[in-house]
């Protein structure tokens, strides 16, 4: 997964295409820049470079783990840039989205904040070995879907109930 270039620009995709949308434009990409069809042209160099870039990109996100992956890894540079926070939201005061499997917070221009479940572990657990203050909290800044605010979601690290479930929010441990 290379740092440098975003694997959907590489196909010339959105991170909201299906498989099926990445897979055409993976196979006319292929198609263009395939060695085979280059032959001995002097753009082969360039092209034999684009087809390995593309068959790379296709590797990774034709398969939903590594999809997953490779969209949590992005989302995280995301994140690790500097933005203003424009104000902290509570987990608590978000609404949780089953079809999505995280929490959702409206924004003021309509658009919207979300934070998956697994970013909440992720976060609780690193913060949890990190510290072992008791009143420890974790917490996410996230953009807006929409526009260019950003909020801090923030967390209690000890809290005793999953919020969405309010049953024991389970843990493992390294």
């Amino acid at each position: 997964m290379s740092a440098e270039k975003d694997l959907y620009t590489v196909l010339g995709a959105s991170p909201s295409d299906s498989v099926q949308q990445l897979r055409h434009r993976y196979q006319q990409l292929a198609l263009q820049y395939h060695p085979d069809r280059l032959g001995g042209s002097s753009e082969a160099d360039s092209g034999v470079k684009k087809f390995l870039e593309a068959d790379a990109a296709w590797r990774v996100l034709s398969d939903q783990n590594t999809r997953r992956e490779y969209d949590l890894q992005r989302r995280a540079q995301e994140l690790k840039q500097d933005w203003p926070v424009d104000s902290t939201v509570c987990l608590e005061d978000m609404t949780w989205d089953k079809d999505e499997c995280g929490y959702a917070y409206g924004c003021r221009c309509g658009g919207g904040f979300s934070v998956s479940e697994e970013e909440v572990e992720e976060e609780t657990q690193r913060r949890q070995q990190e510290e072992e203050e008791q009143d420890a909290e974790g917490g996410v800044m996230v953009c807006c879907d929409t526009c260019s605010l950003s909020v801090c979601v923030t967390w209690s690290l000890h809290r005793k109930t999953h919020m969405r479930t309010r049953t024991p929010l389970t843990l493992t441990s390294p």
